[in-house]
């Protein structure tokens, strides 16, 4: 292990930091003597999937054919605790393991390392998937063993592919408890006065709330944009076009196509959405990334984009699928 590289890290000054990551690149150097092609080509694979996209995924399946009032909840409880994320890893600025020994990298990421944002997300995905299945039934007896798997699968391939020291993980996992414990103490009376409120009083509380996202994470306006534009369809869904994905349509049960059309058509719409508008709007990863008077609407573009995609997901969606009488 070279002493040399990690003096000069941004933790060479403080001495306790320092010595925790003297253990902690010791704990990865011996995770990587298991270490072959096979595996790091595995772990690879799964840590190159985009987690927060799947976990919207997920809520968009929850939305549009289980239960809205549920994915509503989740989908803020995910975006919260992401923003979460990003505010901490900035305010901490702590190195990754490669950063201090380069070769313990056998993956990249260009953000800071602590908290780890895989830990705290599987965290708060899977436990509040756990929480809002049916008490008693089969699915959730089968669903927390699967879940405290991943949970801990998704840690140890941090530490096998040289992202994250073991803090770093154990960080994610702490603050993904917290922010499910805070969340589930505040939700009900917070939800409770959501939706007694009339519309306009929830569209103020949903751009403060975006506002404030923007202000204390100016950096990445992704996230508040998606809430934003989140809350303000669900706002509308519920004021204008109510929507339930298991109402009965002319007293019979929803058929198994009406669900299929459901998934075909909300999923190939977000598709569009998603990555259509990437292409289309100005952003790093646009048509026009390059054009130097365009360089000051990349941060709008992507706060459009974002924006609109959250909508379609809580209004736009639902909308279709009513007006398309496929309820």
């Amino acid at each position: 292990m070279n002493e040399g590289l990690i003096l000069i890290s941004p933790a060479g000054n403080l001495p306790f930091v320092s010595n925790i990551h003297n253990w902690g690149l010791g704990v990865i150097t011996a995770v990587q003597r298991m270490a072959n092609p096979s595996f790091t080509l595995f772990f690879n694979f799964f840590n190159n999937i985009n987690l927060e996209l799947c976990f919207m995924i997920v809520i968009m399946f929850i939305f549009w054919c289980v239960n809205e009032k549920k994915a509503f909840r989740s989908g803020l409880l995910i975006m919260i605790s992401f923003w979460i994320n990003l505010c901490l890893k900035d305010f901490f600025g702590q190195p990754r393991p490669y950063e201090l020994v380069p070769a313990l990298g056998l993956a990249f990421e260009a953000s800071p390392a602590f908290p780890s944002s895989q830990a705290q997300m599987s965290v708060v995905f899977w436990a509040a998937l756990a929480f809002n299945l049916p008490k008693g039934g089969r699915l959730r007896f089968l669903i927390w063993p699967l879940s405290i798997f991943l949970i801990l699968y998704i840690g140890f391939t941090q530490l096998y592919l040289g992202l994250h020291f073991p803090t770093d993980i154990f960080g994610g996992w702490i603050t993904g408890v917290i922010i499910l414990g805070l969340f589930y103490l505040l939700e009900k009376p917070g939800t409770k006065f959501f939706l007694k409120a009339e519309k306009r009083p929830q569209l103020i509380c949903a751009a403060a709330a975006a506002f404030l996202m923007n202000a204390l994470h100016p950096s990445d306006r992704s996230i508040s944009a998606l809430f934003l534009g989140f809350s303000i369809g669900y706002s509308l869904m519920i004021n204008g076009f109510p929507f339930s994905p298991n109402e009965k349509a002319i007293e019979k049960k929803i058929s198994i196509q009406v669900y299929i059309l459901r998934i075909i058509i909300g999923f190939s719409a977000a598709g569009l959405i998603f990555v259509g508008l990437r292409l289309l709007l100005p952003g790093h990863n646009s048509i026009w990334q390059g054009i130097p008077f365009l360089e000051d609407f990349y941060e709008v573009g992507s706060f459009i984009h974002y924006g609109l995609f959250g909508f379609w997901i809580s209004a736009g969606a639902p909308w279709t699928f009513r007006h398309l009488e496929i309820l």
